[in-house]
């Protein structure tokens, strides 16, 4: 089997069976993952990268998707391998099957599994379960993916050794705990600005506050959104409702209706903060079209870097 050169330098060991949450990660983990992702952008197509010629991945989304979808199955075929979307109708994983004769009859067929469910547990028994890698594309608990494409994405436009301030304006959900455990580990100040009662679950907050201490930098909820956002490199935010939470929209809209990202809030802030969203948006909600369409949102480029992450992702843990 043909396999692409591989600088080891670039991705530190000892390697991790799988991506789960970037909790598991060290910072040169996750800086080696991030200059494999850089790399891998500026040689898109090169054929020194085909990694999985000869090998599949299995896609098994519980969740829509547009994103995460699109880019991973153009990351696996771009890396010279084949994609299958099981779709969950299909399989219904720890219904028709449980999650552990789902996986070790998956890892007899394939050599990746890429799942986004709902119970973040689903991810963790896959995992445990086969000998195989699996990536988390997006639990209730955790997004690792879109956290390292707005590491990428700062990077680009703010220098690898930068020390962002990032401050996430919302709910506590997948993406901020994500963001929060990302900050923790590469030193960034991270500050959660959010209504009572929406933090993240309290052992995130503390999991990402004991990798802080040991990188130097602070974990804090805030729920004054002014005072919040005064040192902010970067502002960040999500929707108020995410998928499954459909029946709390109109107490999440009014509970979060002081929480918008618009230009009045951003008069608070430094001229050159940056503003990025996971996508999708619902405009005029979290974040008005001002702001999201403005000179100083990286949204887009956080979503394009989803596919370089998701790459790199493949290639530390399938090379």
């Amino acid at each position: 089997m043909c396999r692409a050169r591989i600088h080891r330098k670039e991705i530190m060991m000892p390697r991790h069976k799988d991506c789960i949450t970037l909790l598991d990660y060290s910072h040169d983990e996750i800086a080696g993952i991030l200059s494999r992702a850089r790399k891998l952008k500026a040689e898109r197509g090169a054929a020194d990268a085909k990694i999985l010629h000869g090998r599949t991945g299995v896609l098994i989304f519980e969740k829509p998707s547009l994103r995460t979808r699109i880019t991973f199955e153009t990351a696996l075929n771009e890396l010279g391998g084949h994609a299958i979307n099981l779709e969950s109708s299909m399989v219904q994983i720890g219904k028709r099957e449980s999650v552990e004769d789902v996986a070790r009859n998956l890892q007899r067929w394939v050599h990746l599994i890429i799942a986004r469910t709902y119970s973040h547990n689903t991810i963790v028994k896959l995992a445990r379960a086969c000998s195989i890698p699996v990536i988390n594309a997006l639990t209730d608990l955790y997004h690792p993916c879109q956290a390292l494409a707005f590491a990428q994405t700062v990077w680009e436009h703010l220098g690898s050794d930068s020390r962002p301030w990032i401050v996430f304006i919302g709910d506590g959900n997948n993406v901020c705990s994500s963001l929060m455990a990302l900050a923790a580990q590469m030193g960034y100040n991270f500050t959660l600005a959010c209504p009572a009662g929406y933090e993240p679950p309290a052992e995130v907050i503390s999991a990402c506050s004991e990798k802080a201490e040991k990188s130097k930098c602070t974990i804090s909820v805030s729920h004054d959104l002014v005072d919040a956002v005064r040192n902010a490199t970067v502002l960040y935010t999500d929707v108020w409702t995410s998928m499954g939470q459909e029946e709390e929209s109109s107490v999440r809209q009014k509970a979060f209706s002081g929480f918008q990202v618009n230009k009045a809030l951003l008069a608070h802030c430094s001229q050159n903060v940056l503003v990025s969203h996971c996508l999708p948006a619902h405009r005029g909600q979290e974040i008005t079209s001002e702001i999201l369409d403005s000179k100083q949102s990286i949204a887009l480029d956080e979503a394009e870097n989803r596919l370089h992450v998701q790459k790199a992702v493949i290639h530390y843990l399938l090379s």
